[in-house]
C-alpha cells in the first residue's frame, strides 16, 4: 500500500492514460537554444523519464522568429528543425516516459527588435517596444502555433502545451493592461480571448483528437489591469470546448510585484485558485508552484484542489523524485529549496540552467560519477555544503570516506541560513545529505577537530572544506559591547535590541535584516498570512487578484548600510533580489549606500551620508562585512606534503555561494 495513493494513481485522458499525477512542468534550461545541445537535452529528459514522472513538458519553444524569447532561442517552425527534437522524444520513449513540447510566443516580453504584441506597449522587462500585430499578422501567428504543433507531433512528442499565462503573448491579448485594440481582437473580453481560443481550436484541427493539448491558463495575473475571475472561468470553459485535454495553472506575470516561486512563498501557496475552477470544466486540472515533496502533493490531490500536480524545479533537484516516492523513500529526495540561483538566475543571465542542490542537472553527460578504479581513503574536513557534497559523491564512487566536523551536527552555515525567515526550506538539504551520507557509508566524525597528524597518517588525500570566517569591518570601536557578528545573531547567541544597524548589505546583510524584522514563524509557513503580506486577493473579487499589501509590523527599527555607492541589493540574484528589497522596504528598513563609517561608541554608530554626519542611536551594530577563507589547515597540510584539495569557502570566500561550493565539490569527487 503506497503512502501516496492519489499522487501515484493513473490519470485517464480518454485516448491515453498517464501512469501517475506528476507533471514535470516547463522550465527553460538554455539547452533548447542550440542545435548542438539537443543530445544533452535528451539525456536530461531521459533521466527524469527513468525517474518515473508521469508526463514532462519542455522549455518554451517559439513557433516562429517573432516569438523568440531572445535571438536564436529555441523554435520549431521549419521541417529541418524536427530531427533535433526527435532526439529528445526517442530518448524519453526509450525510458518509458511521455513528453509534451511547450509552444511559447514571447510577445512583448521578447528581448529583440522583432517583438510583436496586441498593442504597441513596451513591457517593463524588455527595452524593445513591440510592433502591434495587424489582422493578417494575428492570423499568421495562430497558424504558426498550429503548424508548430503539427511539427511537434511529427517529431514524436505526445502532445503540446500552449503557453497562455505568465504575461506572454496570449496572456497579453487577454488583459486590458496590454491589449488596447478596438477591433475584433480587443475591447470586450469575448474579443480579447478570441486569440487564445483560436490558437487551441486551430491546433486541435491540425493534430487530431489523440494528441495531448495542455492549455496553460493564467488563473492569477497578479498585475493591475489583469483578468477578473469571471473572465478566467469563461476562458477555461471556452478553451475546453475548443479542444484542450488538460488545463494547467499559471500564476503571475513576470512583471508582477508578487513573488510566486521563490523560497519565501509557502508550499502549495496557490492550489486554492485551481480548486476554485474545479466543477467549472470537465477536463482535468493541473495545479502548480512550490509543491516540492510527496506529502504536499498528496495532500493537494487528496483534498481535491486539482487532478494533477506540476513540478519543474523539484525534478531538476531530483530526477528520481517519483521513484523515491513510490518506493516509500521520501526522506531520500533531494528537495528543491526554491533558491533560483542555478536555474532561473542562470537562464536570465544567458547561461545553462542547473541546480544548486544537484549540479548534475542539465550536465548529465558531463558530470558523471563512475565507480572508482581504485578504492582510496579520503578525509573531508568540514560538513558544510561543499564537504557534504564531496564526501557523499566520493563514497558513492566506492572510496572510503571520513567526514570531520568540529560542530556536533552537519550543515555549516546552512544551519544559520535555515533560520532566516523565508529560508526554512534549507533544512531539507541537510536532511537529504544526512540520509545520503548514511547510505553511502561515510564515517561521520562530528564534534571532532581534525588535526594534521591524524590526516597525514590515515588517508591518501584530504579535502579541505573548512569554509569561511567573518571579516572585520575596520571601524574604530568595532570591539564595543554593542557590536555583534552575524554568526552570533543568526545562531541566537546574542539578543538584538529594538534598534539595530547592519554594516554590510551583501547577501548575508540582507539575510540578517530579514531575521531582525520578522519574528518566527514567518509568513513563509502560512499561506493566509503570506497572501495578506503581499496583497493577494484569495477571494478573487479584485481584477488581477491584487489588493493593497498588509505587511506585518517589524519588531525592530533597522538600518541596512553599505560603503559602496548606490542602492543596497543591486548585486543580489536577479530573480530573488527584488523580493528581498521589496520585503525589507515593506518592513520599514532604511537601506543606505555610500556610507563612510566613523566610529562606534556609547552613542551608537557614527557615519557620514552624502557628506552629512549622522549618529544612529542604535542598541546594536551587526557586522556583515564579508568573509575570509578558513584555510589554515590546508596550509599546514601543504607544508607537510600531504595531498590536499581546497573547495567551497576554503578556496574562495567571495560571498557565501552554496551553488559554487556544491558544484565544485561534486566535480572534484568525480575527478579523484
Amino acid at each position: 500500500m503506497t503512502a501516496y495513493p492519489h499522487l501515484l494513481a493513473p490519470l485517464d485522458l480518454g485516448f491515453t492514460t498517464l501512469p501517475n499525477r506528476v507533471l514535470m512542468g516547463s522550465m527553460h534550461t538554455g539547452l533548447e537554444d542550440r542545435a548542438g545541445d539537443y543530445g544533452k537535452l535528451a539525456a536530461y529528459f531521459a533521466e527524469r523519464a527513468r525517474g518515473g514522472v508521469g508526463l514532462m513538458v519542455t522549455g518554451g519553444i517559439a513557433p516562429g522568429i517573432e516569438g523568440w524569447i531572445k535571438p536564436f532561442s529555441g523554435r520549431l517552425s521549419m521541417p529541418w528543425h524536427v530531427a533535433r527534437h526527435r532526439r529528445i522524444t526517442r530518448a524519453v520513449h526509450a525510458e518509458g516516459g511521455r513528453i509534451c513540447m511547450q509552444i511559447l510566443h514571447a510577445g512583448r516580453y521578447a528581448y529583440h527588435p522583432l517583438a510583436v504584441a496586441p498593442s504597441r506597449i513596451r513591457s517593463p522587462i524588455s527595452p524593445f517596444a513591440p510592433r502591434a500585430l495587424g489582422e493578417r499578422g494575428i492570423r499568421r501567428t495562430i497558424e504558426n502555433f498550429a503548424h508548430c504543433a503539427e511539427l511537434a507531433r511529427e517529431a514524436g512528442y505526445d502532445g503540446i502545451e500552449v503557453m497562455g499565462s505568465e504575461g506572454y503573448l496570449i496572456n497579453q491579448f487577454l488583459a486590458a493592461r496590454s491589449n488596447r485594440r478596438t477591433d475584433r481582437w480587443g475591447g470586450p473580453y469575448e474579443n480579447r480571448m478570441r486569440f487564445a481560443v483560436e490558437v487551441v481550436r486551430r491546433t486541435r484541427e491540425c493534430v487530431g483528437r489523440d494528441f495531448i493539448i495542455i492549455y496553460r491558463l493564467s488563473m492569477l495575473d497578479l498585475v493591475e489591469g489583469g483578468q477578473s475571475w469571471d473572465e478566467i472561468v469563461t476562458l477555461a470553459k471556452t478553451v475546453e470546448a475548443a479542444g484542450a485535454t488538460l488545463i494547467n495553472t499559471g500564476i503571475g506575470w513576470h512583471e508582477a510585484r508578487v513573488p510566486t516561486i521563490v523560497t519565501s512563498v509557502p508550499r502549495a501557496a496557490f492550489t486554492w485558485v485551481t480548486r476554485r475552477l474545479k466543477g467549472e470544466v470537465r477536463i482535468p486540472l493541473i495545479t502548480t508552484n512550490r509543491i516540492n515533496m510527496p506529502d504536499v502533493a498528496e495532500r493537494v490531490l487528496a483534498t481535491g484542489d486539482a487532478d494533477m500536480v506540476s513540478m519543474a524545479r523539484p525534478l531538476l533537484a531530483d530526477p528520481h523524485w517519483v521513484a523515491k516516492a513510490r518506493a516509500g523513500h521520501a526522506a531520500d529526495i533531494n528537495t528543491c529549496i526554491a533558491c533560483n540561483q542555478a536555474c532561473l538566475d542562470h537562464v536570465f543571465e544567458n547561461r545553462r540552467a542547473s541546480c544548486l542542490v544537484n549540479p548534475r542537472a542539465c550536465h548529465e553527460t558531463e558530470l558523471v560519477l563512475v565507480p572508482a578504479a581504485q578504492r582510496k581513503r579520503y578525509a573531508v574536513v568540514g560538513a558544510g555544503p561543499a564537504g557534504l557534497a564531496c564526501a557523499a559523491a566520493l563514497a558513492e564512487r566506492g572510496h572510503a570516506v571520513s567526514l570531520f566536523e568540529r560542530e556536533p551536527r552537519i550543515g555549516g552555515q546552512f544551519n544559520l541560513a535555515m533560520r532566516v525567515p523565508g529560508k526554512e526550506e534549507f533544512a531539507e538539504t541537510l536532511r537529504y545529505f544526512g540520509h545520503r551520507l548514511a547510505q553511502a557509508g561515510v564515517i561521520l566524525r562530528l564534534g571532532e577537530q581534525a588535526d594534521a597528524d591524524t590526516l597525514a597518517a590515515g588517508f591518501d588525500a584530504v579535502i579541505v572544506a573548512t569554509g569561511v570566517r567573518p571579516r572585520r569591518a575596520g571601524i574604530p570601536g568595532e570591539d564595543h559591547p554593542r557590536v555583534l557578528g552575524y554568526l552570533d545573531v543568526l545562531a541566537r547567541k546574542a539578543p538584538v535590541g529594538p534598534k539595530a544597524a547592519i554594516v554590510g548589505a551583501g547577501g548575508i546583510g540582507f539575510d540578517v535584516a530579514e531575521y531582525l524584522v520578522q519574528d518566527a514563524p514567518s509568513p513563509a509557513t502560512d499561506v493566509a498570512r503570506w497572501a495578506r503580506e503581499w496583497g493577494v486577493d484569495t477571494a478573487l473579487t479584485a481584477r488581477g487578484a491584487l489588493l493593497k499589501p498588509q505587511p506585518e509590523p517589524s519588531p525592530r527599527q533597522v538600518w541596512l548600510l553599505q560603503r559602496s555607492p548606490g542602492a543596497p541589493g543591486r548585486r543580489l540574484h536577479k530573480t530573488t533580489g527584488w523580493v528581498h528589497r521589496s520585503s525589507l522596504r515593506a518592513k520599514g528598513v532604511q537601506m543606505w549606500g555610500g556610507i563612510v563609517y566613523e566610529k562606534i561608541d556609547d552613542s551608537g554608530l557614527h557615519l557620514q551620508r552624502d557628506g552629512e554626519s549622522i549618529t544612529l542611536a542604535v542598541d546594536h551594530v551587526v557586522i556583515c562585512a564579508g568573509q575570509e577563507s578558513e584555510h589554515a589547515l590546508a596550509d599546514v597540510l601543504a607544508a607537510r606534503g600531504v595531498p590536499a584539495y581546497r573547495i567551497g569557502g576554503a578556496a574562495v570566500a567571495a560571498e557565501l555561494d552554496a551553488e559554487r561550493a556544491i558544484r565544485e565539490a561534486t566535480e572534484l569527487a568525480a575527478r579523484l
